[in-house]
């Protein structure tokens, strides 16, 4: 028998909106022992995903684009869009300012190998389960593991 996400998720999740505020989401987290949260609209479609490495980058050390004069021109070395970017995401007060937008969902019936294989080559560490749209379930890498070794 195949495992599908239906098998191991967990359906109790927590969630935040995009006009939730990221003190709210640091709270969350930590009442709950949990690193990330799906960011749902008012139909409980997925929005975005929040997490603790997005609450870290608020305090990461920003370094602006170098600037180099040549010849009178002044030259800026690295991306002044990137940096900008950067900036915006250390200063947001809501989630909708520091959450990833583009999320990897799956359906219920995904299999677990599909789930675990992205995971991997996304780099991800919780995947929301989706059905019609709406969220109904959540994925971490300890399902997966717990799937692994029932």
């Amino acid at each position: 028998m195949t495992l599908t996400a239906k098998d191991i998720m967990n359906t109790e999740v927590k969630v935040v909106k995009p006009e939730d505020n990221v003190e709210q989401v640091a709270k969350i987290l930590l009442e709950n022992g949990i690193s990330g949260l799906p960011v749902v609209d008012e139909k409980f479609k997925v929005v975005g995903m929040i997490s603790e490495g997005d609450l870290i980058f608020q305090n990461k050390k920003l370094s602006p684009p170098a600037m180099v004069d040549i010849l009178g021109a002044i030259i800026t070395v690295g991306s002044q869009e990137k940096y900008f970017n950067d900036l915006k995401r250390t200063l947001a007060t809501t989630v909708r300012e520091l959450m990833v937008k583009n999320v990897f969902t799956v359906n219920t019936n995904t299999t677990i190998e599909d789930i675990a294989t992205a995971m991997v080559d996304k780099n991800i560490n919780r995947v929301p389960v989706v059905d019609n749209d709406k969220l109904v379930g959540i994925i971490t890498r300890q399902d997966l593991i717990r799937a692994a070794h029932r």
